[in-house]
């Protein structure tokens, strides 16, 4: 049986040299492995982080964050991994406080431990806070776990949360991708305080506005998965009485002035039309969900 590598950091970096050294560095006193995704980086990422001793993983060409992070977690699971640690290399993370984040996995206390810029008094710009926030609402209401921040990417799982998280997104979505899945397996999700540095001079990659919307789309997509009938049977239903609604009045109107109610017409039969697509759409996810979860027990 492969021994257990006790703590394994994970580190996804594009384009991050001027950066990565320093977090490879600081995270190995708190780790016994490193493991950095160079994610199609064109300049000395990987040849940084190997010589630092770090495990390198390659894309060729740059995927995104969650893909990077399912090669990094892939790579924890391979390295029979107690404990991985995912933090940013670009710096804003700081590597010192590794052992904040592992601590209540552990300690077994959590299966994911999720470090909250906002519970470590860091000053968050304000549009920045209002999106982290609006993304964070968003995911408490849909998992029901009472979380600050959704978005960290400063976390820690245990070796049965490695086990049970598989990553599907490519984008920025994957980080609530993992609350969700999280909480569908009933796994121990705590958050403990960190800071955040918002003095690293490096160019974002990612445009705000898309990060938001990546995110958000990817939240309400896999509680569509999870909950078909709710997401899209129950507005259906509302749509084909409103449907109903509109031909009724449509019909008394004409009963009565023999005269066509065009206006409730259209809104009527338009109504009727999109219930009955999402009704469908809601029925034969809820079928082939049930299906693929059937063949999956047996």
């Amino acid at each position: 049986m492969t021994q257990k590598a006790r703590i394994v950091v994970c580190i996804p970096a594009f384009n991050e040299e001027q950066h990565l050294a320093a977090v490879v560095v600081t995270a190995f006193r708190s780790a016994d492995t490193v493991v950095v995704c160079d994610d199609g980086s064109s300049d000395l990422t990987a040849e940084i982080a190997s010589r630092l001793g770090a495990i390198v993983v390659r894309h060729e060409r740059n995927l995104g964050y969650g893909a990077a992070l399912r090669s990094l977690l892939q790579k924890a699971r391979e390295l029979n991994a107690e404990v991985a640690v995912t933090l940013d290399g670009d710096g804003q993370h700081d590597a010192r406080q590794i052992p904040i984040v592992v601590e209540p996995v552990l300690e077994m206390r959590a299966d994911v431990a999720i470090g909250s810029r906002f519970l470590g008094g860091s000053d968050v710009p304000g549009l920045r806070r209002t999106g982290v926030k609006a993304a964070t609402g968003l995911v408490r209401g849909v998992t029901g776990l009472s979380v600050t921040e959704a978005q960290s990417g400063f976390r820690a799982y245990s070796h049965r949360a490695l086990d049970v998280i598989s990553i599907t997104e490519d984008g920025m979505g994957a980080s609530t991708e993992v609350l969700q899945k999280a909480a569908a397996a009933n796994l121990r999700v705590e958050e403990v305080p960190i800071t955040i540095s918002y003095n690293v001079k490096a160019p974002s990659t990612h445009n705000p506005a898309y990060h938001f919307a990546d995110v958000v789309a990817s939240t309400i997509k896999h509680y569509s998965i999870r909950h078909p009938l709710l997401v899209y049977g129950i507005p259906g239903v509302a749509f084909i009485v409103a449907g109903l609604a509109y031909g009724l009045d449509a019909i008394t109107i004409y009963s009565k002035t023999h005269l066509v109610a065009v206006g409730s017409a259209i809104i009527a039969v338009g109504a009727i039309t999109i219930g009955v697509l999402l009704s469908m759409t809601g029925l034969l996810l809820f079928t082939i969900i049930n299906v693929l979860r059937e063949r999956k027990r047996t």
